[in-house]
């Protein structure tokens, strides 16, 4: 399939030949008709993109902030690495979709495929949205009239926050598409409108739906006209759908609007208000979000969740419902606002359009009606075969598979055969290009169909890893999987009986930690130790939205379990030993998240301790990871993997390495290599259980506020054929001679 892409660093714009996407839980899978081009939002997008750096920069100073933020505590090389990545995505384009249901995910009951719908899918020949962001076209309405459904709730979202009333009378600022649509809703309401723009046609426009207008172009002045249009009294509110850098547009709906009036801002302006505006008229001032209630709840858009109708009458999908019965009605009209038409093949011609003739308005753009679903695309074709036989199919394309796993693949001799990711073909096409992957998919069974690939790497929701795993061992393959192994009991309990009957095969951990060099130069300082270690690890995690999938125990497993084992792993390697209790307390009481602010104490079979004081209130300013180990009368202390310092070490104090290195490339060549020669696993399948039960009773410990000894949980009649600990083996040693301290 055809979707229209562009690079954010380059501002060029493309149309690629894409995997179609699959339809997960609560997904629709839509064949596009037609889409409408937002002027608006589509052309800043095309602004920022073909603006030079420093231009990119000043558009964005939050950003620059974040940058410098990140330079001071990761470095400059990889600060910089992350930047020109980040702009080196492919942004998809558009948000205004309208076509045929091709096939609908579990749980969708509303919709079925044949239906005609529209959605906030992309400029694409197929688009698969969540079923809370997709409504059917009633009859009547055709495909293009529909497809300015979204566009339109986002002018109706702005009325039901200024709550106009039968005969009021309200202002415009702006009258491009939404600004247009906006008017009509409030005529439709039963209002008066006065429309203010310096475009001379579109100011004709309004006018043929009803509303006054002023004519900014010819020098009229917006405050004086208002007040001769309301007899002195000023408008009951206004609607603000412009764009502009200054202020002044604010300044002017407020002198323009009554005593107690409303002011809602859909489109971009300046935000220095001047509080005398506000304060002597005691007027309101609110920001409209997008469609309406729903829009970025992950719950609603993502869960398909659904607000009761009692209590948030009006959701985006309600919106969207409402505008297309006004389409149907006749009291929405938007065929007097389409401008032009085009193919998709000619979609950079008709952003040209957009940007350099301010006649162009409502551009559509038209689709091929017979289009092939075909969830693989080749990119690039073998031309020898690797002297390395390992062959690789990689599941997951985003930022942390593109960031980090693609590049340390690339210097290994393995061969990619696959990258896959089920919703997101852009961003697995982009990464199969920028890495000479042969074969981007979008169904990741082939790869486990493909008696070729013998390596899978998982990098996907936490929620899947169990059973992908367990997958790809029984398809008989060697299996990396990104932490955390597991979010459960059960589902660690079915892998450790999966592995039980694969013996052959690996399977880690991306534990990377263990194998930065770093950790290397603390094992060989301390490989002479006498007594065993107290160790502290201070983790400044950073804040993420009580909201985030991380966070949700049925996706993300919550922070420790999704993110903690990495440290439990590290100090575990570090002590040579398996972790036997666990005492872990969060921060207060109450519904808040409090898992992401713990302290816990680990026990080490050697008696050992260790403290991780993971915590995400914090600055971020501050070193994200700092590692103190105390021994036979001397100190280690590391500092973001950048730096490790010495304090009683007989000829030695400091070790650097030239950018922060947590072991990720030194982890991924080991395992290929260990593939490769035939050797032993890196990490024995123990260590990984015993870090992964580790998490589970820290997050017990700090619910029941007790120290949790492994091995003497409740366990289910599975679990107890794989105890937490078993005392009778001798870990120490797999800890010991564990590769990554070669």
């Amino acid at each position: 399939m055809k979707q229209l892409m562009q690079n954010l660093r380059t501002g060029r714009m493309e149309i690629e030949e894409l995997p179609c996407p699959q339809t997960s839980d609560g997904q629709v899978l839509i064949k596009t008709r037609a889409s409408v081009i937002s002027a608006g939002t589509e052309r800043m997008l095309l602004d920022f993109g073909r603006a030079n750096l420093i231009t990119k920069a000043r558009q964005q100073p939050e950003k620059v902030r974040q940058v410098i933020d990140k330079i001071k505590t990761d470095g400059f090389l990889p600060t910089l690495d992350a930047v020109f990545r980040k702009l080196d995505e492919p942004l998809p384009l558009g948000y205004c979709n309208s076509g045929v249901v091709l096939d609908i995910g579990q749980s969708v009951n509303d919709i079925q495929p044949g239906d005609r719908v529209i959605s906030n899918g992309p400029h694409a020949e197929i688009v698969c949205v969540q079923q809370n962001l997709c409504v059917k076209i009633p009859d009547g309405v055709t495909f293009d009239q529909a497809a300015f459904t979204v566009l339109a709730s986002i002018g109706l979202q702005s009325l039901r926050l200024a709550s106009p009333t039968f005969g009021e009378k309200f202002m415009v600022f702006g009258v491009g598409l939404i600004g247009l649509l906006t008017i009509q809703l409030l005529k439709a309401s039963g209002c008066e409108v006065l429309g203010i723009d310096y475009n001379s046609e579109r100011l004709n426009l309004a006018e043929s739906f009803g509303a006054k207008t002023v004519d900014l172009s010819k020098g009229t002045d917006p405050i004086a006209s208002a007040k001769g249009w309301t007899n002195g009294n000023g408008a009951d509110g206004a609607i603000i759908t412009a764009s502009a850098k200054n202020d002044e547009i604010i300044h002017q709906a407020a002198e323009s609007c009554r005593k107690r009036g409303r002011i809602v801002l859909v489109g971009v302006v300046g935000l220095n208000l001047k509080r005398s505006d506000f304060y002597k008229k005691e007027l309101t001032f609110q920001v409209s979000c997008s469609y309406g209630p729903g829009r970025y709840d992950q719950k609603y858009e993502q869960k398909g969740y659904d607000y009761p109708p009692g209590y948030v009458r009006w959701t985006e999908k309600r919106n969207f419902e409402a505008v297309l019965g006004a389409m149907a009605s006749g009291s929405l009209n938007v065929e007097p606002l389409i401008t032009h038409r085009y193919k998709l093949g000619n979609a950079p011609i008709a952003y040209d359009k957009i940007r350099n003739d301010r006649s162009a308005l409502g551009i559509i753009l038209e689709y091929e009606e017979n289009i092939e679903r075909n969830p693989c695309v080749i990119v690039t074709r073998r031309t020898s075969k690797p002297q390395n036989p390992v062959t690789v199919g990689v599941i997951g394309a985003g930022n942390f598979t593109i960031g980090t796993i693609l590049p340390c693949l690339k210097l290994t001799d393995a061969s990619l055969k696959y990258i896959a990711g089920k919703t997101n073909p852009s961003a697995v096409q982009h990464a199969a290009k920028k890495f000479d992957i042969e074969n981007a998919i979008t169904d990741y069974r082939r790869i486990l169909d493909d008696k070729e690939v013998d390596t899978l790497f998982i990098i996907t929701g936490h929620h899947v890893h169990a059973r992908m795993v367990i997958e790809g061992l029984e398809a008989d393959k060697h299996v990396f999987v990104e932490k955390p192994l597991a979010i459960t009991e059960q589902q660690l309990n079915k892998i450790a009986e999966t592995v039980s009957k694969h013996p052959a095969k690996h399977l880690m951990v991306g534990f990377n930690r263990r194998f930065s060099p770093h950790t290397a130069k603390i094992k060989q300082l301390l490989s002479g130790r006498t007594g065993p270690l107290c160790i502290s690890l201070t983790v400044n995690a950073g804040q993420i939205p009580a909201e985030h999938w991380i966070q949700d125990p049925e996706r993300g497993g919550g922070r420790i379990i999704g993110e903690g084992c990495h440290f439990i792993d590290l100090l575990s390697y570090i002590a040579a030993n398996p972790v036997h209790a666990v005492s872990a307390m969060t921060v207060g009481d109450g519904p808040a998240v409090r898992e992401d602010m713990m302290s816990m104490i680990l026990y080490f079979a050697d008696g050992s301790i260790g403290s991780i004081n993971y915590f995400a209130n914090g600055s971020k300013r501050y070193p994200k990871e700092i590692l103190e180990i105390f021994n036979d009368g001397r100190i280690l202390k590391t500092e973001n993997f950048r730096v490790t310092r010495g304090y009683g070490f007989s000829g030695f104090r400091k070790f650097r390495t030239l950018r922060q290195d947590k072991g990720h490339k030194n982890e991924i060549k080991a395992f290929i290599d260990g593939i490769h020669t035939g050797s032993e696993p890196l990490i024995p399948f123990e260590q990984l259980a015993n870090v992964t039960h580790s998490t589970f009773a820290a997050v017990e410990s700090a619910r029941k506020k007790q120290t949790i000894i492994l091995g003497q949980q409740e366990t289910s009649e599975n679990s107890a054929k794989w105890p937490l600990l078993n005392l009778s083996h001798n870990f120490s040693q797999p800890y010991a001679t564990c590769k990554a301290g070669k």
